[in-house]
């Protein structure tokens, strides 16, 4: 599973193939913390995160829609998505 992206202790990751499930989504982990989160809904789907990570995740993934959904193609194609910039 690809990391496309890090930001303030947290890690952004994609997993690959046509296996994957709809909604499109994205796998966030901080510390001991996982979350599922939906790219269109920009919020999580299943698993837990802080409220501020979340929020922050949250933040970043509305920021960048679009790279996500696009990297979402990518993923479900088997290709490896590309990296997305951090939050500042």
């Amino acid at each position: 599973m690809p990391t496309i992206s890090m930001f303030f202790g947290i890690i952004i990751r994609m997993y690959l193939g046509k296996k994957e499930h709809n909604p499109p989504h994205f796998h966030a982990y901080y510390q001991n913390y996982k979350a599922t989160f939906d790219i269109n809904l920009c919020a999580i789907l299943e698993g837990e995160m802080p409220i501020k990570q979340g929020k922050l995740v949250e933040a970043w993934a509305e920021l960048h829609k679009e790279e996500l959904l696009a990297n979402w193609e990518l993923a479900t194609n088997g290709e490896l998505p590309f990296k997305i910039e951090p939050l500042k």
